[in-house]
């Protein structure tokens, strides 16, 4: 896919990973919509760095674990760009839970925005690329989809089943749309982890260090511009994996 010109939505754009998402697709001349639920001010900045690349950019602000927001989403992408060519799935939560504690809403918590929405949004975001001929979805899922969490065993659940929604929406849309999918590693230090255990994780992985955002952004683009890649979900993740 040629992204010059496209029109892409990515969900949960406005801050981490999927800002470096956004400014990627920027860089590639994509015109982007950037999702957001809380991250007001992130969103805007985000708006203004894409815009700074010399395409357009609007922010729009859903609650995606709430099906109707998800509506709203696509009645906003259809308002302010008239279709759709490329949806990133990035919105999702990490949250530590006890497998024996976790309670009902600690899973539709989990759940609802790192696998229901994925889907309905993919769902809502094919449609549209129908219309136009076709498209690519990419879905950024995590290297715990296929080596489970202790600590996180309902993100692990999310994320095995992102990954199933990959390969069976590659099968079902093929040829007219792609579905790929990218499963970050260590990237991006979360704020509760201290600079000198981040490091520390990095240096167990085979390539001795963590990774950044950026890289999980450089394979969404090459997901999306190799038309002969389908059903695939890459592993960014410094070799965690093959340890």
């Amino acid at each position: 896919m040629n992204l010059e010109g496209k029109v892409a939505l990515v969900t949960g754009g406005a801050h981490r990973v999927g800002r470096s998402i956004v400014l990627a697709l920027a860089e590639k001349g994509c015109d982007v919509m950037v999702h957001f639920h809380e991250a007001g001010t992130e969103s805007e900045q985000t708006v203004r760095q894409a815009a700074d690349r010399g395409v357009q950019a609007q922010a729009i602000q859903a609650d995606l674990r709430d099906h109707a927001g998800i509506g709203h989403l696509f009645d906003e992408v259809d308002r302010l760009a008239g279709g759709l060519d490329v949806l990133v799935n990035s919105a999702a939560v990490l949250e530590p839970v006890d497998l024996l504690a976790a309670t009902e809403a600690d899973w539709a918590s989990t759940l609802d925005l790192n696998l229901r929405a994925a889907f309905f949004c993919l769902q809502a975001a094919a449609r549209r690329m129908q219309a136009r001929g076709g498209g690519a979805v990419v879905n950024i899922s995590d290297v715990a989809g296929q080596r489970p969490w202790r600590r996180y065993p309902l993100h692990s659940i999310s994320k095995a089943g992102l990954d199933m929604l990959t390969r069976t929406a590659a099968l079902a849309l093929a040829p007219t749309i792609r579905v790929n999918g990218v499963a970050p590693g260590p990237v991006e230090k979360p704020s509760r982890l201290s600079e000198e255990r981040w490091l520390e994780i990095g240096r167990v992985l085979p390539l001795g260090r963590p990774g950044v955002a950026a890289d999980v952004a450089a394979a969404v683009i090459f997901c999306l511009e190799n038309d002969y890649l389908v059903g695939e979900t890459l592993a960014v993740d410094g070799g965690d994996l093959i340890r």
